[in-house]
């Protein structure tokens, strides 16, 4: 059997994946926390449109993607602050939008065929070029460099938002800050997770650590561990097993959480637990 280091687009996929599985728990803690778990997945079918919108006029789809998805998420953020839509609804519209936009779009762009819409609907490992690394790791680190700077703020903000508007802090920019870096963080994702799957790597790794740390910090600090096991580990089942790499990093990642309730229930009854004298 051929070893996974033999091919240099798994060496990229699999630095990809790294920056992936750290990146995506990070924005996941902020909107889990702040229950918009499904704001990924809003996001994700608006990328489509920008990545179609690169394949119709021959512009990097990577580019368009980042333009198109930011674009949609301040959307979003404005409809749910300053409309009579309730943020549900506003999510479904980005939803339904985005995808039949994408759809209609990357159909109507020359040359392309269904396999390149399911390599970016689900992730496709041989796609995964040293531009789109380099991409990668650039918005990567943006993404954690926002995290880094703004974290105390975004945590009070996700906490209670009244509490935020009271202590004085800039409410309105950092809910679009926390929906820009969400936007970033999906085309991060894209090429390796996909953009159907993508919310998954943002919430699920969250919802893990949940079970069995108490701190805010912990939380993330193990979310982003377990999205590093989960894009490794399913890229590289993906490889040997030839399977959409997003479906595997998913299920790895669901995994953990099943394995992760029995952890936290057995945590739990440690910590309440008393000795008698």
């Amino acid at each position: 059997m051929s070893g996974i280091f033999e091919y240099d687009f798994m060496i990229l996929g699999l630095i990809a994946a790294v920056f992936v599985g750290l990146a995506a728990p990070v924005v996941g803690t902020f909107i889990v926390q702040r229950r918009l778990a499904l704001l990924g997945d809003g996001i994700g079918h608006v990328a489509l449109t920008g990545v179609a919108l690169g394949f119709l006029t021959g512009a990097a789809p990577v580019l368009t993607a980042v333009i198109v998805a930011t674009l949609g998420a301040v959307a979003i953020e404005v409809v749910r602050a300053r409309g009579r839509t309730s943020g549900d609804v506003a999510l479904a519209l980005l939803f339904y939008g985005g995808i039949a936009g994408g759809v209609l779009l990357i159909y109507l762009a020359p040359g392309k065929s269904n396999s390149t819409l399911t390599s970016y609907l689900f992730g496709s490992i041989a796609t995964v070029a040293a531009e789109d690394v380099w991409v990668i790791g650039i918005l990567a680190v943006a993404v954690l460099a926002v995290v880094a700077i703004f974290g105390r703020e975004l945590f009070v903000l996700c906490q209670d938002e009244e509490v935020a508007r009271a202590s004085g802090l800039p409410v309105r920019f950092l809910s679009l800050l926390i929906a820009v870096t969400a936007a970033l963080t999906v085309v991060i994702a894209m090429r390796v997770v996909g953009l159907l799957l993508v919310s998954a790597l943002m919430v699920v790794p969250v919802a893990t650590s949940q079970q069995i740390m108490r701190s805010f910090r912990g939380t993330m600090a193990l979310a982003m561990a377990l999205g590093v096991v989960a894009t490794v580990g399913g890229l590289t089942s993906a490889f040997y097993i030839n399977v959409p790499p997003g479906s595997a990093i998913v299920l790895i990642a669901l995994a953990g959480f099943v394995l992760s309730l029995g952890i936290g229930r057995f945590i739990r009854r440690s910590r309440t637990w008393e000795p008698t004298p």
